[in-house]
């Protein structure tokens, strides 16, 4: 089936048409695991996940420091500068080598702990020692899908996500099958490892291009312009997965398991269509961000997107609103209570995408730091303490 011309001639439309096809693919396998999750381990087992999920996100975070959407960002805008490119690179192998150590030392001497925090028991210890061991892969495959997002290369990167997706899938079927809650705990430790080496295998040529391994040094000229993106990080990935982890800590603390899995499994849904819009800002708005200079492109720019995109997440948002009860049953039926939250969900991430846009300006620009600052702590504050009022 050929592509209708408006969508050829519109790069967006063309890199949303691409995505829309992976996501597609990853929202039907989803679904599937899903609904064998929920019959197999039920509403606690979903809350355990959910408390994992969140710690490897901020773990994605905390082993390279941060750094992911700062080098999308130079990338992007000195992609034919070789001699800042290594620079950048020599910069960001020396942060996320002394992020992977700090965090890898953190878990392995705290590991009951951090196991107690997440799970109310020292059982899972283990589980938090093979984070650590994976925790350098999952700062080194940060970086080189930085190179995929930064160059904008859409076609690679959905091959890559949606490959890594589906294998990934399958390792976490297979050890559910295996080793029940455990071994899908253990799949999804290791899913980092898997995700990088299909990236590498994809892309290993493009990358050889841009990193010249043999010249790397210790030394970092980028520091200071990848510590501002550090911060960010901290605020819009770590705040935030905290924040979750706290909310279902206290739903199971002062409710029960079952409902913080039910709220989990609210948020799965949310995050399995929020993905789809997460991959085209990295590859698009951020890279196309970057090389505007002027106000009167950027409105240009920023137009386009609202019109283009906002319209297209409005209606598949209204789509899923009334398709919700169908959604539930194919997905948790036994899951007695998510109908009614799926109103509050949509609207507060339709509102989430329209200031994620802006967002990206932020990240694009020095002078928008604060206001990005200011704007993750807002929805933080909101999120959490709207749940501790009610």
């Amino acid at each position: 089936m050929k592509t209708p011309k408006f969508v050829r001639e519109n790069l967006l439309l063309k890199i949303t048409s691409l995505n829309a096809l992976s996501i597609s693919v990853r929202l039907c396998v989803s679904m599937f695991i899903q609904r064998i999750l929920a019959e197999m381990v039920g509403e606690a087992g979903i809350a355990k996940i959910g408390q994992l999920r969140n710690i490897t996100q901020i773990l994605t975070s905390i082993s390279s420091l941060g750094i992911f959407s700062g080098v999308v960002k130079y990338i992007a805008q000195y992609k034919e500068d070789e001699k800042q490119l290594q620079k950048l690179f020599s910069t960001s192998f020396v942060f996320i080598l002394i992020g992977s150590f700090t965090t890898a030392t953190f878990l392995l001497l705290a590991s009951r702990q951090v196991s107690h925090y997440l799970f109310s028991t020292a059982e899972y210890a283990y589980l938090i020692k093979l984070m650590a061991v994976v925790v350098p892969f999952i700062a080194i495959q940060q970086i080189f899908n930085a190179v995929v997002n930064g160059l904008s290369k859409y076609k690679k990167f959905a091959l890559i996500d949606l490959v890594g997706y589906l294998v990934s899938s399958a390792l976490t079927i297979f050890f559910l099958f295996q080793y029940s809650i455990d071994g899908v705990l253990i799949a999804i430790a290791v899913t980092p490892v898997i995700q990088l080496l299909i990236l590498l295998f994809i892309f290993i040529k493009t990358l050889k291009e841009y990193i010249h391994f043999s010249e790397l040094s210790f030394k970092i000229p980028f520091a200071k312009d990848l510590l501002t993106f550090s911060l960010m990080s901290f605020f819009s990935i770590v705040l935030f997965n905290y924040v979750e982890i706290g909310i279902r800590s206290m739903l199971i603390r002062k409710i029960s398991e079952i409902d913080a899995g039910i709220w989990t499994a609210m948020l799965n849904i949310s995050k399995n269509y929020m993905v789809f819009s997460n991959a085209l800002f990295s590859l698009y708005v951020l890279p196309k961000f970057a090389g505007i200079h002027k106000i009167r492109d950027f409105k240009k720019e920023l137009y386009s997107i609202y019109t283009t995109l906002l319209p297209l997440f409005g209606l598949g948002m209204i789509i899923i609103y009334f398709a919700r009860n169908l959604l539930i049953q194919l997905v948790y039926p036994d899951f007695i209570g998510l109908a009614p939250l799926f109103k509050w969900q949509l609207m507060a991430d339709f509102v989430k995408l329209a200031s994620i846009i802006l967002a990206h300006q932020f990240l694009a620009k020095k002078n928008g730091k604060k206001l990005y600052f200011f704007r993750d702590c807002l929805f933080s504050f909101i999120f959490r303490f709207s749940l501790f009022s009610n």
